[in-house]
């Protein structure tokens, strides 16, 4: 393969791995709350979906998740250990969005000094960056996992029949930025090795003509 085309292909991914977790970050979309109770025409309002900042409940109420402004001495155990979650990933996310930033400035530097120990560091940098994405999300399944159970314990079974929670459009494009740090991370290190491959044969055809 070609050098180019390989730290094209990385800065591309990487690129896009920043941008569509910005966009997960931002949106409200993570998970979603569908209300259809049958011969009710208010169901809509009932609904629901959240984000990492808001709740927004029918078309036009939205309220603030209060992670860091709680009074914590009101609020139970449970409750408690919600927010904990909740105000990890707040803080892990947009850290590993700033880590990024730092990694494609790593990556072009490195691409264009095309030195094997830089691109190698690059990518080893572009895979810490992924831990810090996938940690977030992974904390973000528990904490809905564990808000659902909240739930099911002060709604009837009944009312929990017609309610359909699921996660959203953010959440998956979250973990497609995940998946392309990993991506940009083994391009980074496939150009590494292109590019030692190719100073190893340098180095043949410049002793073969001495």
């Amino acid at each position: 393969m070609k050098y180019g085309l390989v730290v094209l292909a990385a800065g591309f991914t990487g690129l896009l791995s920043f941008s569509l977790l910005a966009v997960a970050i931002g949106t409200d979309y993570w998970y979603i709350i569908d209300v259809n109770k049958p011969n009710c025409t208010c169901s809509d309002d009932l609904s629901s979906h959240s984000g990492l900042w808001r709740i927004v409940e029918g078309e036009n109420s939205s309220s603030v998740i209060p992670s860091f402004t709680a009074n914590m001495s009101s609020l139970s155990e449970a409750e408690r250990h919600l927010l904990g979650l909740h105000k990890v990933v707040v803080i892990v996310l947009p850290l590993s969005l700033v880590l990024l930033v730092f990694s494609w400035i790593f990556g072009l530097v490195s691409s264009l000094a095309c030195s094997p120990k830089l691109l190698a560091g690059s990518a080893s940098y572009v895979f810490f960056c992924s831990l810090f994405t996938l940690s977030g999300v992974s904390i973000y399944v528990r904490y809905s996992d564990l808000a659902m159970e909240e739930f099911q314990q002060i709604v009837s079974p009944e009312s929990l029949a017609h309610v359909d929670v699921s996660f959203g459009w953010s959440f998956a494009i979250a973990w497609l930025s995940y998946s392309l740090e990993v991506v940009t991370g083994l391009l980074l290190m496939l150009a590494a090795r292109i590019t030692q491959m190719k100073g190893c044969y340098d180095s043949g055809v410049t002793i073969a003509m001495l």
